[in-house]
This record gives C-alpha cells, structure tokens and sequence, in this order.
C-alpha cells in the first residue's frame, strides 16, 4: 500500500485500515506505561498541591516543583472502578482502570514522557518520567546543551532552558488494537498530551515553545529509543525566561549539521524495559510513516501560513463578549469526564457556548516553531458546530470566527439526525447534545511544506485545541467526548469544506451529563 493510500483510508475508510479477521489478543496487551529496569532513579514527591492557580516562580525550579508539573500533565492521577454494560447479554462486568487528566483513545496512553534536566537537587541528564511510580529514571548524565540545540536546528537557546519535555509514542501500545489505525490515534494523543503540558507550565510560571521540527533519528539517538518501537514527535524546552529572548526562526551557525553526524558524538545506549506482551506484531506501515516523516537536516525545517477563513460574509450569530475563564487547573482535571450514555438536553446559553469556544481558540495563541517568532492568533485547524436548542442561536451547523467571536451559519436546521447516522458505533446518543464540534484541517495537510510530517503535525495541532475544548466544557460544567468513528465526508457535507480542501478530523460532542456509578479514588498523597 502506498502511503498516499494509507493516510487517505485513515479518514474516508477507517474500516481498510483494520483487517476484517483482526483479533485482539488482550490477555498479551502491553503495559501503559513504560517500566525501565536495573537503572538509576530519582524519586518525586508524592505530596502534589491540590490547587493549581498562576504562579510566579524565582530562581531555578527545584526537583519538587518539577515532579509537581510532570504529575498534572501525565501522572496515573486516579483509580476508577465501574461496571461496563453488554445490552445484547443483559449484563455488567467490572471495569477498573487508571486514568490520567488527559483522554486517551481506548485509554491506551501510546506516549511517554522524557526530561532533559538542569537542576541542583539531581544529577544534569536525561530521564523518562515513570508514571508508575511517579519517579524519574536516569537514562544519560552529561551536558547536552549543544547537541540539542543542534538536533533543533540552531533555533533554540537550550543552555537558557531548565529542561526540555519529549513527547514520544510507542506504537505498539495502541497498535495491538487498532492496527493501522493506530497512527491517526497516536498523533491525537501526542496533541492532546502537548496541549495539557502548555496548560500545566503555564500555571506553574514556565515559558514554554513547541517544536515539532527537529533531527529525528539524533533526538531519539539521545535519549537511547529504538525507532522502530518508538519515536519522539514534539520536544518542548521550558525556561523561566521569556520565550522571545532565547528562541530563532532562523538555523545559525551550524545549520548544515546531519543526523547521523550529530548521532555520532554520542556512544548508543539501549536499556532495559518491560513491555509485557509476549508477542509483538509487525507494524511495517508505521514503521515506513516514521521513516517518511524523518528529517535528516536542518534545512528541511520549514514555517507554513496559517488557514485563513472562508464564507466571513455569511449570516453571524455574535455571541455574548467572553472573557477567559478563571478556573483552578488541578480541579477541572479532576472534574473533566468523557461521557458516552450519560448526556443529557439540558437548556444551555449562547453565552455558555461563547465562553466555552473563546476559551478553548486560546490554544491557537500557542508558541511553535511553525509560526516563528511570534504567536500565531488565528488556527491552522478550524472549529465547526452543529448546534441543538440553545438558547439565542438557532439550531443549524456554523463555524465558528474567533476574530469576531461569531457563529457563521452554513445551513439551518436539526443536523442530530444526520450526524447519529454517519457515527460507527452507537455509543453516543447525539440527541442529547446540544452541540457537536468538529476540529477541521487542510486535507493536504501541509504535505507540499512538511511532507508526510504534516500528516501527525496536524493530528497533534488538532489534540491541542481538543484538550482546551474538554478543559474548557469541564469549566463550564459539561462533558465532551472526543470520536474518531465517525463519517468525516458526511460532516464535510453539513459544514460545505469539501471544496475548500478541508476535512473534519475529530468529533467531540459536548454538553451537560449525568454521571453513572462508579468509585473513584485519587493517587496523590
């Protein structure tokens, strides 16, 4: 299968990318977190604050704060036990999981979390982020100041940076269910991890800046990954200086510099680690996705436009002025649920809605290394709404304008029907949503500028905005539960984009829910 094909079915056939005789195999399902062995460790403190406000930090973050942000962004912060209907038997078995503050697809946590770290209370070094046992574990001591800033191209000041985050994924771990499928899922789940390590320093006083450019194979190189079983997709340095005094657009100096001679400077280190499964499957579209994906050297690294709006002279419906909402961080992560049969139609407000939508475009105003310098204030992935019995907007599908803070209608009416029918599975009742988002990009996805890397580029863009919407509607009160099994050209169709070269890439219905049963019990001292 070419890969043209292959990211094509991902979208308009989800159902190629998963052979029809696939089982899954559960009782050899691997682990969701990653257990290295017989290496050095630095413990964490378990006593993590239970508030989460804005904060003005001072001087160097010690070992505790850090510990702190790595716990909210992707610690195992909650045991749930509940019980998992089978209509078609009448019964209920026991579901029990650990859950995270960020959504996951099939809770499966393909990514994991890697640290280069600066600070007096451990030793200078790379080390992954052990969410088990909320503990770092040391991978490679040293300085690395250089080579990273050469692995990014010359367009970061690492040695003014504390520590960079690496987001990576594992792509067996969600891959033993999905298939193929798996990779549009695993760049959702990067995004959505990135999106909520933005949110996490923010409150915690840290600048932060996104790179999803960088040398590939000596970024993985330095952190001693296989990248056949697993590869980086964002690094993100965090300084508490202002971005703007030790970020480029520019490579300088050294921009002629390879992978393989970056890779070079360091001896390979390959370490130990426990996946439980006793039998991996082949993955060789992944496999050739990554290896497409890969940039050998700096002067690949490219900045793209932004996607301007269409239709700005249709009819609007301007919702009320919005400000950002004031929220504690730390208990919206704890409050944010994924409901599936728990919505309800309960009467909600256009000025509910604007509040939720201006807060969550917030996202767009993020810093990366697509835009360069400086912020970008208008998306690369654009929202779309069907929206059902609220108050001051009438029921039809919109886009949404942040500039104008407008709802742009497209068509009137109910669209409930129509958008239960392009669903996959039943699991929703759409009925009982007021309102259906769909986060929308470029169907070329930036292909002729990134290449195949514009492909998960957009999915991890899309999972930012994702997690600023859940975060957003777990403010408000309400809950969204992200879809992938849904009929894109038809959601295309309701929101006229299919002539713009735009294509829906995730669903995410939204609105008030009643909670089914289930206990719950926080992993935090």
């Amino acid at each position: 299968m070419s890969l043209e094909s292959f990211l094509h079915n991902l979208h308009a056939k989800p159902s190629q990318s998963r052979p029809p005789d696939w089982e899954v195999d559960w009782a050899d399902a691997p682990l969701k977190y990653k257990l290295y062995r017989g290496l050095p460790t630095v413990s964490l403190s378990p006593e993590v604050p239970l508030a989460l406000g804005s904060r003005n930090m001072s001087g160097k973050p010690d070992l505790t704060g850090i510990g702190h942000m790595l716990w909210y962004i992707y610690g195992l912060t909650q045991m749930s036990h509940s019980c998992a209907a089978d209509p078609m038997h009448q019964t209920a078995s026991p579901l029990q999981m650990h859950r995270r503050f960020v959504p996951s697809g099939g809770g499966l946590y393909p990514n994991e979390i890697y640290v280069y770290l600066k600070t007096k209370d451990a030793p200078d070094g790379i080390y992954h982020y052990d969410a088990a046992h909320h503990r770092l574990i040391l991978l490679r001591q040293g300085d690395f100041d250089s080579f990273l800033a050469r692995a990014l191209g010359n367009r970061c000041k690492v040695s003014a940076c504390f520590g960079t985050i690496f987001v990576s994924t594992v792509f067996w771990r969600n891959y033993y269910k999905y298939n193929d499928f798996s990779y549009r899922l695993q760049g959702l789940d990067a995004g959505v991890l990135i999106g909520q390590s933005l949110e996490v320093a923010e409150r915690f006083g840290f600048a932060a800046r996104v790179y999803f450019q960088f040398l590939d194979r000596a970024v993985n190189h330095l952190l001693g990954l296989s990248d056949r079983e697993e590869s980086v997709y964002a690094v993100i340095p965090l300084s508490m200086e202002a971005a703007t005094t030790w970020f480029s657009d520019r490579s300088g100096g050294i921009g002629d510099v390879r992978a393989a001679e970056l890779c070079r400077e360091l001896e390979a280190v390959r370490h130990n680690h426990y996946v439980r499964s006793r039998k991996i499957k082949p993955y060789p579209m992944l496999i050739q996705m990554n290896e497409a994906s890969m940039i050998e050297f700096p002067e690949a690294f490219r900045q793209i436009g932004t996607v301007p709006d269409a239709d700005s002279g249709v009819r609007a419906t301007y919702l009320p002025r919005a400000d950002s909402l004031m929220y504690d961080l730390a208990a919206i992560c704890r409050k944010r649920y994924s409901p599936e049969s728990e919505f309800v139609l309960n009467p909600i407000t256009s000025a509910q809605v604007g509040a939720l939508l201006h807060d969550a475009t917030a996202s767009c105003k993020y810093r990366n290394d697509l835009d360069g310098p400086h912020e970008n204030f208008i998306s690369r992935v654009l929202l779309y709404v069907c929206t059902s019995k609220v108050e001051g907007v009438p029921d039809g599908s919109y886009r949404y304008d942040a500039v104008t803070h407008a709802l742009r209608r497209i068509y009137s009416g109910d669209h409930r029907a129509r958008l239960q029918q392009g669903m996959y599975l039943d699991n929703v009742n759409l009925f009982q949503v007021p309102l259906c988002l769909h986060v929308t990009g470029n169907k070329d996805f930036f292909k002729p500028e990134l290449g195949y890397r514009g492909y998960r580029i957009q999915q991890m863009e899309a999972g930012i905005l994702v997690q600023r919407l859940l975060l957003a509607a777990s403010a408000v009160g309400w809950g969204g539960r992200p879809l992938l099994g849904f009929n894109a050209d038809n959601c295309d169709e309701i929101y006229k984009i299919a002539p713009q070269r735009k294509t829906s890439l995730i669903q995410i219905p939204i609105g008030p829910y009643r909670s089914c049963s289930r206990l719950e019990g926080g992993l935090h001292a």
